[in-house]
């Protein structure tokens, strides 16, 4: 028996040429312009106009009038002290830290409004000295852990301790307590102040660099360098020309006279004595923690402050 197989015929298909335009045409690309873009002449700012020379002849005269005002303002107390803080940046920075500068300025504004730039001067003879004794030996000091913190870059702590009697003399003067009869006593009690403070640093750091014996005030024990309390004869001998030497300035500035001079150098010393006492006998103790070097430093200043004026009355009563 024969197989039947079926034939299955397809229907033939149109095949396209390659060559045909069809499959190879390029799509043609129409490229447009892109829109204008309009500038508005209402944007574009003239240029600024110099000020004239006249105006500015006017600012620069009533900047120097602010600044000399006498009696000073707090307008030019503010100006002044921002303009030379401005211009003395970095020696500022090399001894106090970003905090403290603030708190230096604070101090800087009070001591111009109460006693004029003579005033300022004082502050800021004390300040470059006592910034440059601390750097003395700064090696040898952080060597003996004896060295001021960040390396003698005092913070805020340290210039409101160090300058609280005299801001409050300041005060006291600004805002005329006890009149003209009093006027001269805040004077003094200032000058006196920083005598104090500067114949303290300039005793401590000279003694840590160079003191070759350093005693216990109380029992004049021999102790190692930077001891609280401790005193050596270099750093003595030291701190009292610190404090002759600031007081000459007062006096050169107009700010106390020859006999007011000498009291606050008597003055200084009796205080530096009794901040030795305080150090040797109760600072670091139990008890008293809270007895910083910043609080110590409030105690020191207002001795020395207060002890010029006593001094001074007692004069003007014999």
């Amino acid at each position: 028996m024969a197989l039947f197989t079926p034939t299955i015929v397809l229907p033939s298909l149109p095949i396209p040429s390659l060559s045909s335009s069809s499959v190879f045409a390029t799509p043609q690309t129409v490229i447009r312009p892109y829109p204008k873009i309009r500038v508005s002449r209402t944007l574009l700012l003239p240029p600024p106009k110099a000020l004239p020379v006249q105006e500015i002849a006017a600012l620069k005269d009533s900047v120097i009038g602010l600044l000399r005002s006498s009696p000073p303002t707090w307008d030019s107390a503010i100006a002044s002290n921002l303009l030379i803080f401005l211009l003395g940046s970095p020696i500022l920075a090399s001894g106090l830290s970003a905090s403290g500068i603030g708190a230096a300025l604070l101090l800087g504004v009070l001591t111009w409004r109460a006693f004029s730039w003579t005033g300022f001067l004082l502050v800021a003879t004390y300040f470059v000295l006592g910034t440059a004794v601390t750097k003395v030996k700064i090696i040898q000091k952080e060597a003996l852990g004896v060295a001021e913190k960040r390396r003698g870059r005092r913070g805020p702590g340290s210039v409101i301790g160090s300058s609280a009697a005299g801001c409050v003399c300041a005060l006291l003067s600004i805002y005329g307590i006890g009149g003209s009869a009093l006027a001269g006593f805040w004077q003094l009690g200032f000058v006196a102040s920083f005598c104090t403070k500067l114949s303290d640093t300039v005793s401590s750091e000279i003694g840590k660099a160079y003191g070759q014996t350093t005693y216990l005030v109380t029992t004049f024990k021999v102790v190692p360098r930077g001891t609280e309390g401790a005193v050596s004869l270099e750093g003595t001998i030291a701190g009292l020309l610190a404090s002759i030497l600031l007081a000459s300035v007062g006096y050169l500035m107009g700010e106390i006279d020859v006999p007011q001079a000498v009291i606050c150098v008597l003055a200084s010393q009796i205080a530096n004595f009794g901040e030795s006492l305080i150090g040797a006998a109760i600072q670091d103790k139990e008890g008293f923690h809270w007895l910083n070097n910043d609080v110590v430093n409030v105690i020191n200043v207002s001795i020395g402050s207060i002890l010029a004026i006593l001094m001074q009355q007692l004069i003007k009563v014999s």
